[in-house]
């Protein structure tokens, strides 16, 4: 499951992936379980309301480094 999401298009962060879901761009929502819920919150109540599938990956390491990148990622987005 993790090793699509490098491969894919998609959106790294809390404000990339907001702006994915509100303009119905996001497929997936990909959230770390040890993000801060103040930093999550919008996210996951934009899924909700807009019907968008959430998976919650362990850590924000495992997630950045899903993504391909060097630091921790709260959010990550695969898009349509």
């Amino acid at each position: 499951m993790l090793e699509s999401i490098k491969s894919s298009k998609k959106t790294i962060g809390v404000r990339q992936s907001l702006k994915a879901v509100e303009n119905g761009l996001a497929g997936t929502v990909y959230i770390a379980k040890d993000a801060d819920e103040k930093v999550v919150r919008n996210i996951k109540d934009m899924c909700l309301s807009n019907q968008v599938q959430v998976v919650y990956i362990d850590s924000m390491k495992q997630l950045g480094k899903a993504c391909g990148i060097e630091v921790g990622a709260a959010v990550a987005c695969i898009l349509k």
